[in-house]
């Protein structure tokens, strides 16, 4: 009986048969199969360029309590859960308050109604003498049916846009078609009440639906 001894040839190609990852094609394929993966991770994990001032709060905003437009008391924490976009401002500006306003509301079109699901524009006025329940109840729909506006006694107004860095002040006599110096930023709160991100006025709509939704799924 004739024992048969493998060739080289042979021998290597049982070899490969037996630790096909040792292949250099198979060694190929895995290299840049991990190559790819880790670039995923990369672009997933690294956060996109944002267009506001992302804020990294030690502590929550204080808590307030203002009258809304439809007449009953509202505070901050009514909307856990949710994000809050606060915007100080009068329904008498000429022209950033309302800028800004259909900013937000070019805005809420781009998110679309599952994501501003999540998300609640709350506008405090700064001229509570003109600014009423009434008057903003019959203002704000204009831009966006959802907005809601809030005001109270000046007083009260002044702590609260103290507390998120908001300046406001009368230039003119009240009677007179006076206007009013204000801070014109967009700050976001978060779903657990954390000042999240300020929005400086100029940025675009579809800057701060891109930054919204970042935050969105982030936190």
């Amino acid at each position: 009986m004739e024992t048969t001894v493998p060739s080289q040839e042979g021998q290597a190609t049982q070899r490969i048969a037996r630790r096909p990852w040792r292949h250099p094609l198979v060694l190929g394929l895995a290299v840049m199969l991990v190559v790819a993966v880790g670039l995923l991770l990369v672009l997933r994990l690294r956060p996109p360029e944002l267009h506001g001032v992302l804020i990294q709060s030690p502590q929550q905003a204080d808590d307030f309590t203002l009258t809304a437009m439809t007449g009953e008391p509202v505070s901050l924490s009514d909307f856990r859960g949710r994000y809050v976009l606060l915007y100080f401002g009068y329904t008498f500006c000429p022209d950033v308050c309302p800028t800004t306003l259909n900013d937000l509301a070019a805005m809420a079109d781009i998110l679309g109604e599952r994501k501003m699901e999540q998300v609640q524009v709350l506008f405090v006025s700064v001229d509570p003498a003109r600014d009423t329940p009434e008057h903003l109840a019959s203002y704000l729909p204009h831009f966006n049916p959802s907005f809601l506006g809030l005001t109270g006694p000046e007083a009260q107004i002044q702590q609260v846009a103290s507390q998120f860095g908001i300046y406001f002040e009368r230039r003119g006599e009240p009677g007179t078609a006076y206007t009013v110096d204000h801070t014109s930023v967009v700050i976001a709160v978060d779903p657990e009440g954390y000042v999240r991100m300020i929005f400086p006025y100029g940025t675009t709509a579809e800057e701060m639906a891109a930054d919204m939704s970042y935050l969105l799924r982030r936190f």
